[in-house]
């Protein structure tokens, strides 16, 4: 359906044309209460053999735990590709919430957008992307990120405000999701895995 979506627009003439900005979202999902040899079984990627039917129909096998700023979360990630001019998702990945963000980054690379900017927080540096990324003709505005041993300098400081602005723009799409509800949202998620 999301595909259909961006077809009809671009067959309109709704091209997106001010850069586009990367950034991923947790979405929660109901715990699972399984056994230790289920949750087990499970992580390999096959349902438990006790489970009937009935019992498998109520179960999640696809989300998974993760950690973010010291806090557990279980359920999925949506990482997306927003315009940035009109905060559209353009492209789209689903995963379970263990998968680090930068392993779909080049994924969610909205090559329809006229124009080269990408943007993206302190989750995606990485100075061989920054060289692949540039060589083929992108702008990039990722967020500088710092060690635990060394800080960012108050240049990098400086670009990272800069680059926060028109970032933060994703995080307006993100809480209009939540807003439609958890429940809903995982659902909605958990249905668009492959």
């Amino acid at each position: 359906m999301f595909e259909q979506v961006q077809q009809q627009l671009q067959q309109h003439g709704y091209l997106a044309r001010c850069g586009q900005i990367i950034d991923a979202s947790l979405v929660q999902s109901p715990v699972q209460r399984n056994k230790r040899d289920e949750a087990e079984t499970v992580k390999e990627g096959t349902i438990p053999l006790a489970w009937k039917p009935h019992k498998r129909a109520q179960k999640n096998v696809d989300s998974r735990w993760t950690k973010k700023h010291g806090k557990n979360h279980f359920g999925y990630k949506l990482h997306a590709s927003v315009d940035k001019r009109c905060k559209l998702i353009r492209k789209l990945a689903v995963t379970h919430a263990a998968v680090a963000d930068t392993t779909v980054f080049e994924e969610l690379l909205d090559t329809t957008n006229t124009s080269r900017d990408v943007y993206a927080d302190r989750g995606y540096p990485s100075a061989e992307r920054e060289q692949t990324l540039t060589k083929a003709g992108w702008r990039v505005h990722i967020q500088r990120k710092g060690t635990a041993q060394r800080g960012i300098s108050e240049t990098q400081k400086l670009r990272n405000r800069r680059i926060a602005t028109p970032r933060a723009r994703v995080e307006h799409v993100f809480g209009a999701l939540a807003q439609m509800g958890g429940n809903w949202c995982a659902a909605w998620v958990s249905s668009a895995l492959p």
